[in-house]
């Protein structure tokens, strides 16, 4: 029999890359996580490593065992959430990792409102790619995050949709606005960092308006971002709850908000509660 405990590390191993960080995310040692894998594929009957010196990657026999693992995993968050709808759990503590916008918007208003129903959230400032992270690995119960972001592993909840704003320095010609996009295109602009999703967004809807965007500064900050425009040092495009700006003429890029759940945890009654407040 296949021990589903050696399922999260192999998941773990999927999701991470390397045994060296999927021990991290365990909370686990290399050694540790290296047995718990040769003892897996004695289980499995089947190779399901391919190791290249300190490289490891799946075998197809690996790939198809992650995909069951996703499975197995679900159903054990549903029985759990099953065993404390049972006991009726009605209070407790619920982990919500956020980018700050929707802390401001979303996220503290609903923990004012589930602090009156003895449900304590327990919030991490984080951006989308970085609750999604967390949120695979265990170290939260609720990730705020854009809808592309989010997989098959996940349900999602729909929250809210915004537009993305052009940033302009004080007295700049076009802030009466709305801005085509083609018309900054000989403007510095100020962008977050590499990896973060919104600079594809911007690098994308700038490629569209016919330019790329001169980069001069980066943050993942949108109060420095703010800060730069406010300075002169260039243009900015923001998601309109992150930033003061003008309106994109015709049709502007938009960002999808939800909050994304392990899928079979949204039947946890804590979760459940949190997600009905987090929706209002």
């Amino acid at each position: 029999m296949i021990d589903p405990r050696r399922l999260r590390v192999l998941r773990a191993l999927a999701d991470h890359g390397t045994v060296t960080a999927a021990a991290a995310a365990l909370h686990l040692t290399p050694s540790a996580v290296s047995q718990q894998l040769a003892a897996l594929e004695s289980e499995a009957g089947h190779p399901l490593l391919l190791r290249k010196g300190r490289r490891v990657s799946l075998t197809p026999a690996g790939e198809l065992l992650v995909t069951h693992a996703h499975v197995v995993a679900a159903e054990l968050e549903r029985a759990q959430a099953t065993l404390d709808a049972l006991a009726s759990g009605s209070a407790g503590r619920v982990g919500v990792a956020a980018f700050a916008s929707a802390i401001t918007q979303v996220v503290a208003p609903a923990l004012a409102a589930l602090k009156e129903r003895s449900i304590e959230l327990s919030v991490r400032d984080a951006e989308g790619h970085e609750s999604v992270r967390l949120l695979l690995d265990g170290e939260i119960d609720v990730a705020i995050t854009e809808e592309h972001r989010t997989t098959d592993r996940f349900t999602r909840f729909p929250l809210y949709t915004e537009p993305f704003d052009v940033v302009l320095p004080p007295g700049h010609a076009l802030s009466g606005g709305p801005v085509e996009l083609q018309q900054l295109a000989d403007e510095d602009w100020v962008v977050t960092l590499p990896g973060n999703p919104l600079r594809d967004v911007v690098e994308m809807a700038c490629a569209q308006a016919g330019f790329t965007p001169r980069i001069r500064h980066t943050s993942d900050d949108f109060r420095a971002i703010q800060a730069l425009v406010d300075a002169g040092a260039g243009v900015a495009l923001a998601p309109r709850n992150a930033v003061r700006g003008v309106p994109v003429a015709g049709v502007a890029p938009l960002r999808r908000v939800v909050a994304a759940v392990r899928k079979g945890s949204e039947e946890h009654p804590l979760i459940s509660a949190v997600l009905d407040q987090l929706q209002r």
